[in-house]
């Protein structure tokens, strides 16, 4: 498969580029954050998503959907990136959507999520960090189950209509096996939502399962096998927040490079000196392998390759560490005024550092790799 993207997908490209720079550009963060937003996205917004069949992307035509694929999806979401706009597209269009895929669930959620009227969260992490540890119980009750147990780290859980939660029905916290996904109503009785601001003032829950019960018909493929169904949501997670930081830290490139072109010191631009000059050319080597990474990832989701999994990690592992050297290079070229809010790139390596965190950081994916390759 070739490492560039077809004529459609350029397309598709140039349409998401001028629709996110136009309606959802920095400048709408700025106005987000300035106002401590309690939604942490637009619903009008959301809806010129549907309307542009931007959150269809993967649903196919029979929900509404236009039935694309990853790489597809990645291309809106490093749009998304590169503006820093805040969207519940990545949870909602792309990793819920991948779950549900091919289960009953996807017949009550899909066509609204198509429309842009329903918004999902991914409750998953249980702890500070991402180690894929499921302690939160499901215990049978009735014909359904009781679920008990705290989540954090949940994107737009605070306003979500479904929310889907890994819980474990048998086994111990790190067993594989034992593992069963749940698809929750966000408005659910003992469901206590707790909203919290982020570094880059996106908004994220802890939520509190005390003995919330749900029936049978939540359950997302089959009890205590939800582990091959958890892999497929965290793959399409993990591939699109690579996507996604692939454009935090072409975004922070762009603009450091033309802040060179533009700053002058000694009455030359400083862009002329050799030194910044080889940062810059390092950089834009790093996230050309990133977005190599990031591409090639996509395309073995698509294909259904068996070697993907592996090629997700590798992508966010990458990407991780090009978008990271792309802010901090931003930063540093900016010179102190870059550590300021009046200048967009402190907002770039904000947005990077929470990207870096979902669904497992830069030292995560590399000690999966590492594992798989028998260290």
């Amino acid at each position: 498969m070739p490492l560039y993207l077809d004529d459609d997908q350029v397309m598709l490209r140039d349409m998401a580029r001028d629709f996110v720079s136009d309606h959802a550009p920095v400048s709408h963060l700025r106005e987000l954050r300035n106002a401590r937003d309690a939604t942490g996205f637009s619903r009008g917004l959301w809806k010129r998503f549907a309307e542009m069949g931007l959150t269809g992307i993967l649903i196919g035509a029979d929900h509404g959907g236009s039935g694309l694929g990853h790489v597809e999806a990645g291309v809106v979401l490093e749009e998304i990136g590169r503006n820093l706009s805040p969207s519940p597209f990545l949870s909602t269009a792309v990793a819920a959507v991948a779950a549900l895929e091919g289960t009953p669930h996807a017949d009550r959620w899909f066509s609204g999520i198509a429309a842009g009227d329903v918004v999902a969260a991914i409750a998953v992490d249980e702890g500070p960090k991402h180690n894929g540890r499921i302690a939160m119980t499901a215990q049978r009750s009735g014909n359904g189950f009781r679920l008990s147990g705290v989540k954090q780290f949940v994107n737009h859980g605070h306003v979500a209509d479904v929310i889907l939660v890994a819980a474990r029905t048998a086994g111990a916290a790190d067993d594989r096996d034992g593992i069963t996904l749940f698809a929750v109503e966000g408005q659910a009785a003992r469901l206590v939502i707790t909203p919290e601001r982020l570094a880059d003032s996106s908004l994220a829950a802890r939520l509190t399962f005390d003995g919330v019960e749900v029936d049978a018909d939540a359950v997302i493929g089959e009890v205590d096998a939800g582990s091959d169904r958890l892999v497929v949501l965290l793959a399409a997670g993990r591939t699109g927040a690579a996507a996604e930081m692939l454009g935090v830290g072409s975004g922070a490139m762009d603009m450091t490079i033309g802040y060179l072109k533009q700053r002058k010191q000694f009455g030359v631009a400083i862009g002329s000196f050799q030194a910044l000059q080889h940062r810059a050319a390092h950089l834009y080597s790093e996230m050309e392998v990133a977005r190599a990474a990031v591409l090639k990832a996509q395309q073995l989701l698509d294909a259904g390759d068996p070697d993907a999994i592996q090629a997700v990690s590798i992508a966010k592992a990458m990407t991780g560490m090009a978008s990271t050297l792309a802010v901090q290079e931003g930063i540093q070229m900016h010179g102190g005024i870059g550590m300021t809010d009046e200048y967009d790139i402190g907002f770039y390596m904000k947005r990077a550092r929470v990207l870096v965190e979902l669904f497992g950081d830069t030292n995560f994916h590399a000690d999966l790799l590492a594992r798989a390759a028998g260290y």
